[in-house]
């Protein structure tokens, strides 16, 4: 198992009486690429703000590169970088004059450290472009340069690809998965646009009203999306001795004492509903399965 970088346990917080986050526990471990998946409302951006230091939970533990009393986390919050939404950019001056700025405020004293991250995120021609004059994709890869200004072990990235076009949610994915890659980082992305999401993350964290439902890796979330033929009958049982004797495959699952997954024989699915119906099974739904992260999210709380 690869070596955690960050370990949220049991945290809770409470804003004016309302319960927002409620047990949440979670562990981020080195070099991957987590996706942060919920509704509005959800927690995730109140789990973020906590994580940054921004908000204090109500009852909780964080260790951040195994630390976990409060001084020693304000020590090492400095080697996260944090994007929430819309990055704080000084619209009148040019991408390296923002970027000097923020190394100023974080006591950034590598003078090399601006035109290394500008060239990482895609921004060294612009030169003395005013920012005003940015794109929002290029002012988004400007905000992710400078949450990179301390050089940070873990990048908390929220919705950062809110408002973008496609070409622009693209620039964004492939930078992170450079990032990712080529320097280590690790990344915690929260969005909305699970399309995307699954086409970057290594693993995910899903939440629904302040709880984690769900915690997953792709290879995980793969199997679980893969094509099969769903069957749910009452007579779940017998239906799988059927299709053991008649069909001679072992290739299923009981998900519950109603429901079955065949994956095998998708291309004689006619044949599949025969053999039920001959040997008297009650089918009360039988359809050919393969979702996506958004339709399996979706699926997660009942097409809600």
């Amino acid at each position: 198992m690869s070596e955690y970088i960050l370990k949220v346990t049991n945290l809770t917080k409470f804003y004016n009486n309302v319960k927002v986050l409620d047990g949440v526990s979670f562990t981020i471990e080195q070099g991957k690429i987590y996706g942060f998946i919920g509704e509005n409302g959800a927690g995730k951006t109140t789990t973020i703000r906590i994580l940054a230091g921004l908000s204090e939970a109500t009852q909780g533990k964080i260790e951040i590169l195994g630390q976990t009393e409060k001084k020693q986390l304000e020590a090492v919050r400095k080697k996260i970088g944090i994007l929430v939404e819309k990055p704080i950019l000084y619209d009148t001056l040019s991408a390296a004059e923002n970027m000097n700025m923020q190394c100023i405020l974080y006591g950034q004293k590598n003078t090399n450290i601006v035109p290394q991250l500008l060239e990482k995120v895609g921004l060294t021609n612009v030169k003395k472009k005013k920012v005003k004059d940015f794109s929002l994709g290029m002012k988004q890869r400007l905000g992710i340069a400078m949450a990179m200004v301390q050089e940070p072990k873990l990048l908390i990235l929220d919705e950062p690809v809110n408002g973008l076009d496609p070409l622009g949610m693209v620039e964004i994915r492939e930078l992170l998965k450079s990032l990712n890659k080529e320097y280590g980082i690790t990344i915690i992305i929260s969005s909305h646009i699970l399309t995307q999401l699954y086409q970057l993350a290594t693993d995910y964290i899903i939440i629904h009203k302040g709880k984690i439902v769900e915690l997953l890796t792709l290879e995980e979330l793969n199997d679980k999306c893969r094509k099969h033929i769903h069957i749910e009958t009452d007579e779940a049982l017998k239906a799988i001795e059927i299709i053991r004797m008649k069909l001679g495959t072992e290739n299923y699952e009981i998900v519950s004492e109603n429901t079955i997954k065949l994956y095998d024989c998708m291309d004689d699915v006619k044949n599949v509903a025969k053999i039920l119906f001959d040997g008297r099974i009650l089918v009360t739904r039988f359809t050919v399965v393969g979702q996506n992260l958004e339709e399996y999210y979706i699926d997660l709380f009942g097409g809600k």
